[in-house]
């Protein structure tokens, strides 16, 4: 089995037709402060093997900090149907839901490994948004926000 797709989004789904839909893929997160948590980060995988690899595939999914210190895991199984006559390649998604805890500004990874090998790794970087000029960080000035950085989630 071979990772195809693997990307952080807003939202994602699977309809019952195994389509998948992926809105808002991202790969920074802006925070006001540290420590912070972006809430309901989905992990989206489209996996791809042989018609020989039906059957059920061990996932781990770990998420690590820019010193690979594990922040998350989490492990499952992705089952592999037999596909139709003819049709030599398999495939299926997952869509994983995270809470994810930010304690500092750098680059996080995602690791995914498939039946016990490593397969994808995707990179999550997390930055501070800078205070306005005059204001101390953390706090809000008066009046209107400013607008976000590109890509703020």
């Amino acid at each position: 089995m071979n990772v195809a797709l693997a990307v952080v989004c807003d939202h994602a789904l699977i309809d019952q037709a195994g389509k998948l839909s992926v809105i808002g893929i991202f790969e920074r997160i802006w925070v006001e402060r540290f420590p912070a948590v972006h809430p309901r980060l989905h992990l989206v995988l489209r996996l791809k093997g042989r018609r020989t690899e039906i059957g059920q595939h061990p996932l781990l999914i770990q998420l690590v900090d820019p010193d690979g210190r594990e922040v998350l895991r989490g492990d499952g199984q992705v089952q592999i149907g037999e596909p139709p006559a003819g049709v030599t390649e398999v495939e299926a998604g997952a869509v994983l839901t995270f809470d994810v805890p930010l304690d500092r500004a750098g680059t996080y990874h995602f690791e995914i490994t498939v039946d016990g090998q490593p397969a994808a790794s995707v990179p999550v970087s997390v930055s501070q948004m800078p205070a306005p000029a005059g204001h101390a960080p953390g706090t809000i000035p008066p009046g209107p926000l400013p607008p976000m950085p590109p890509g703020v989630h």
